[in-house]
């Protein structure tokens, strides 16, 4: 499993488009796999024949495990880890691969690597049958000194030494931090005496049984992650009268929550609201739609919004900016990254369009709907999420008037785009049916203070109530 994001520790394998005995060539996709970012497609980087897939789908994979098995050469026996079970942990199949043919990693090709984790000390079978208390006979002669207390063996037949820091990968360290487990009371059962999720998941089961001997209506105080091989279960149709339902929070769902919170707790929220008329702006979405040197482009409100924000940014330019806390300095960008958030299957995300500011209306037109399309089919690259500078959520499209939107972390404002309505407005004198509608920015407060947010906000209006502006404002 490859790193395929920045600080990524794991990923879920959703689907596999190969199996055992497939014939597969360099660069061809076998498998997707969703990380905390979005849902990537993994290409193999060799030719040859699939001997072996060594996890289900549905199974959450540590960035670095063996994922698959590939035959590249002639000979004609596969590795023999893989053939014993194909959900064997990958450092059993590694070790078990003969000489000069190994499984490896998609994306990464064959390394030969001496290195080792140093082995358990295993104790005895005599030993372990002794009573952990008992202390050892003193011989008539001359005392002699107590001997140790026999230490308890785990599930992998390797006894813990004593003051010995724990042996675990990152991944499963931040996991039993997560879970508030100490690594030092876990019994590991990996090779060599490491110590594997199963084994912190067991550790946090087993601190949870008082609470599962309760009545069975007494729900669990602390949610737990959930492994993989239980997700289908977890989100399977509650049976007739259950009452509560639980739900695994992982891959994109459980980023974008911690990014939430981290933002909301971090970044001063300020939010503004503005109400406006934008019959003009509705009048010119119809005249491009009929537009020849258009046809075939996606022309919506959304685009001319788009447009004007990047207008307005142009005559406010110290809204586009982000604060460095480690150098505690401001950051102002000479370019925008306008992200689009988008609600997917898999969760909320924003992907961003890049050099928006450098677009004319149908390259930014074009760039939206790929964002758009490529979000809606999960196909959205962690790339494509990172460096956004502002943001537009268009809560409109549910019905929904405006709200007060969280700062997407790093960046400075977020637009929250209400729905359009016909409603009863004062226009010329007379109350008339016009298109209205009602724009709400939160901005971080250290970045933008009120002027300056009010000034952008009422910008990004008066574009919309006069679209000619979009031309004499540039």
């Amino acid at each position: 499993m490859p790193d395929v994001g920045e600080g990524l520790t794991e990923a879920e394998i959703l689907k596999w488009y190969v199996q055992p005995g497939d014939t597969v060539t360099d660069g061809q996709v076998v498998c997707e796999v969703e990380t905390a970012k979005a849902a990537v497609e993994l290409p193999i980087p060799f030719d040859g024949t699939v001997h072996a897939l060594l996890f289900e789908e549905g199974t959450t994979v540590d960035v670095g495990q063996v994922i698959i098995s590939v035959q590249t050469g002639d000979a004609s026996e596969a590795p023999a880890a893989a053939a014993a079970a194909p959900a064997a942990a990958p450092a059993e199949a590694e070790e078990a691969a003969p000489e000069g043919r190994q499984p490896v990693l998609v994306g990464y090709g064959v390394a030969q690597s001496s290195t080792k984790r140093r082995p358990r000390k295993a104790v005895p079978a005599a030993a372990a049958a002794a009573p952990v208390a008992a202390p050892a006979p003193v011989a008539p002669a001359a005392p002699a000194p107590v001997a140790a207390p026999a230490p308890v063996l785990n599930g992998n037949g390797h006894a813990p030494a004593v003051g010995d820091r724990p042996l675990a990968k990152p991944p499963v360290r931040k996991l039993a931090k997560d879970l508030g487990i100490d690594l030092a009371t876990v019994i590991p059962t990996g090779d060599g005496g490491i110590v594997t999720r199963e084994d912190v998941h067991a550790a946090a089961a087993a601190a949870l049984a008082p609470q599962a001997a309760a009545p069975a209506a007494a729900p669990v105080q602390a949610p737990v992650e959930v492994p993989a091989q239980a997700s289908a279960a977890a989100a399977a149709p509650a049976e007739p009268g259950a009452r509560e339902t639980r739900i695994p929070v992982k891959g994109v769902r459980k980023m974008t929550a911690q990014a939430m919170v981290g933002s909301a707790f971090t970044a001063p929220h300020v939010t503004e609201f503005i109400t406006f008329d934008i019959t003009k702006t509705m009048k010119l979405v119809q005249d491009l739609k009929a537009d020849p040197d258009l046809a075939g482009l996606r022309i919506n409100p959304l685009l001319l919004i788009a447009k004007a924000v990047l207008v307005a940014v142009r005559r406010n330019p110290d809204v586009n900016a982000s604060w460095d806390e480690a150098a505690q300095e401001i950051v102002l960008k000479h370019y925008v990254n306008l992200g689009i958030a988008a609600a997917t299957p898999r969760g909320l995300i924003v992907p961003n369009v890049k050099d928006a500011h450098a677009k004319t209306l149908p390259e930014l037109s074009r760039a939206l709907s790929e964002l758009v399309a490529t979000a809606r089919d999960g196909k959205t690259s962690p790339a494509d999420m990172q460096g956004g500078t502002l943001t537009i959520t268009n809560v409109g499209v549910f019905g929904v008037d405006t709200g007060t939107p969280i700062l997407n972390p790093g960046e400075s404002a977020i637009l929250a785009v209400g729905a359009i309505k016909l409603q009863p407005w004062v226009h010329k004198g007379k109350v008339k049916p016009r298109h209205v509608t009602t724009l709400a920015l939160s901005f971080d407060h250290r970045l933008i203070d009120g002027e300056l947010g009010s000034k952008f906000l009422a910008d990004i209006a008066a574009v919309l109530e006069d679209p000619r502006r979009l031309v004499t404002w540039q």
